[in-house]
C-alpha cells in the first residue's frame, strides 16, 4: 500500500467509526464542530463531504469519540511509518497511553514521583504529576551488538568504549529499555484549555528528559484554524501540529469564501507550523 492509500484508509475509518451529525432543527453538524459557530459548521461539512462520510446520527461519547482517534491515528501511523523502515530502520514500538517513566531518556521520573509522594513537604514544593501518559508513543527498542556488527565489527563486549549509550543492548540496566522517539497529542477537536494541556505535556517532555528529546507532536480534526493556532503557533515545545485533513480541510474553507480562516490557514501552513496527517511519518523518520 502507499502513502495515499494508507491515508484513504485512515479516513474510512474515521468516517465510519467517529464522525457522527449532531441533530439542530433540520440540519445537522459533524461532532467536530462547534454549534455556535456557524463557520466551525460549515467547515466541518464540508471536510465530510469531500472525505464521503455517510450520514450517521448514531450518538458517540466524548470519550469514545477521543479514544477511537487515538487508536485510528496509531494504527495509521504504524502502517505508515513502516512503509520507510528503509529510510528509518530498526524495531519500534506503538502504544496508546503508554507512561513516560517506560521509556529510557524518563525512567528516572517513577523513583522521583514516589518519593515525592511519600513526603508531602516535597510535594508542596516540587509539585506532583511527573508522569504523563501521552495519547500515543512510539519507542525504539535497543539493538544487539550482532545487529551493530553486522556488516562489520564495530563494538566489542570485551572493551569499555560505548558503553552508556542506550541504543546498545547490552548497556540497558534493565532488559530492553525502550528509547521514547515520538509522543503524539490527539485532539478531535480544540478548545483553549485543551491546546495549554498538550503545551504542558510538551514542557513536561522537554524539562524532565535525560537524553534525546522525542519528537512532541500534535494530531487534531479541529475545522477553525484560528483555533488549531492555539497551539500550532510559536515554536519551542511542540515541533508541528498536522490536521487529519489538510487539503479538505483548505477546499472547505475557499469554498465558503472565509477570508480571515483562509488567512490564518495560510500563515500555519506557509509557517510551517500545520502540516498534512500524510507528512508525519516522513517527519518520523527525521
Amino acid at each position: 500500500m502507499s502513502i495515499v492509500d494508507l491515508r484513504k484508509l485512515y479516513h474510512t475509518r474515521i468516517c465510519r467509526e467517529i464522525v457522527r451529525l449532531k441533530r439542530d432543527g433540520e440540519t445537522g453538524y459533524p461532532n467536530f464542530a462547534d454549534k455556535g459557530n456557524k463557520s466551525s459548521r460549515e467547515i466541518a461539512l464540508g471536510i465530510v463531504h469531500r472525505l464521503g462520510c455517510a450520514a450517521n446520527y448514531d450518538s458517540l461519547s466524548g470519550q469514545a469519540t477521543g479514544n477511537l482517534f487515538e487508536i485510528i491515528t496509531k494504527d495509521f501511523l504504524e502502517s505508515a511509518f513502516g512503509l520507510l523502515q528503509h529510510l528509518r530502520p530498526g524495531r519500534w514500538h506503538y502504544s496508546i497511553e503508554t507512561p513516560i517513566s517506560d521509556f529510557d531518556q524518563y525512567e528516572h521520573l517513577g523513583g522521583l514521583e514516589r518519593i515525592v509522594e511519600q513526603m508531602s513537604t516535597l510535594a508542596s514544593s516540587l509539585g506532583t504529576n511527573y508522569i504523563i501518559k501521552p495519547d500515543i508513543v512510539i519507542g525504539r527498542w535497543p539493538v544487539s551488538d550482532e545487529e551493530i556488527n553486522q556488516e562489520k565489527r564495530v563494538v566489542d563486549t570485551t572493551e569499555i568504549f560505548a558503553g552508556l549509550t542506550p541504543l546498545r543492548e547490552v548497556n540497558a540496566e534493565k532488559q530492553h529499555w525502550l528509547i521514547l522517539h515520538a509522543s503524539i497529542s490527539c485532539k478531535w477537536t480544540l478548545r483553549s484549555d485543551r491546546s495549554q494541556n498538550a503545551r504542558a505535556e510538551a514542557l513536561n517532555l522537554i524539562r524532565n528528559r535525560k537524553g534525546n528529546l522525542p519528537h512532541i507532536l500534535a494530531v487534531t480534526a479541529e475545522p477553525l484554524p484560528t483555533r488549531i493556532a492555539s497551539l500550532a503557533l510559536g515554536t519551542g515545545d511542540l515541533d508541528c501540529v498536522y490536521h487529519f485533513a489538510l487539503p479538505e480541510l483548505t477546499e472547505a474553507i475557499r469554498e465558503i469564501d472565509n477570508e480571515d480562516q483562509m488567512d490564518m490557514l495560510s500563515t500555519l501552513v506557509e509557517g510551517r507550523r500545520l502540516r498534512d496527517i500524510s507528512d508525519l511519518p516522513f517527519d518520523l523518520a527525521i
